[in-house]
């Protein structure tokens, strides 16, 4: 059963998302912030990860960064999920490593084909809002 890291300051967001994962056959650990997030990414090693843009404290832009510069961790493909969705917000979190963005509030059935198709492909991006 594939891992799944979301990373969301929201805990509604985190409580929603968690349950539609699991229901759909994932396992998932979540974290309310990039520095819980991070340490859990090391330690657990997931297969996929969701990250929120707009962290307090550490971002989700620089969290992508770090992860994507950890040899352990930067063939994890991440996920954008976040409310910036303004012109050049997509770019932003491809150049910061994301391997796909989608925008809140998100449809998740178009959510879980992304999730599916970047846990059978790997890190190739998918881009198809």
């Amino acid at each position: 059963m594939p891992t799944i890291l979301y990373i969301e300051d929201t805990e509604n967001n985190r409580i929603l998302v968690e349950r539609k994962l699991r229901r759909s056959g994932y396992e998932v650990l979540t974290a309310e912030d990039a520095t819980v997030g991070l340490a859990l990414a090391a330690r657990q090693k997931p297969d996929l990860i969701l990250m929120d843009m707009g962290l307090p404290g550490v971002d989700g832009w620089e969290a992508t960064r770090r992860l994507k510069a950890d040899p352990e961790l930067k063939h994890v493909p991440i996920v954008a999920l976040t409310a910036h969705a303004m012109p050049g917000d997509e770019q932003r979190s491809l150049d910061a490593g994301c391997d796909d963005y989608d925008t809140k509030p998100f449809d998740f059935d178009r959510l879980m084909w992304k999730i599916q198709r970047l846990l059978t492909k790997g890190s190739s991006p998918i881009i198809d809002n």
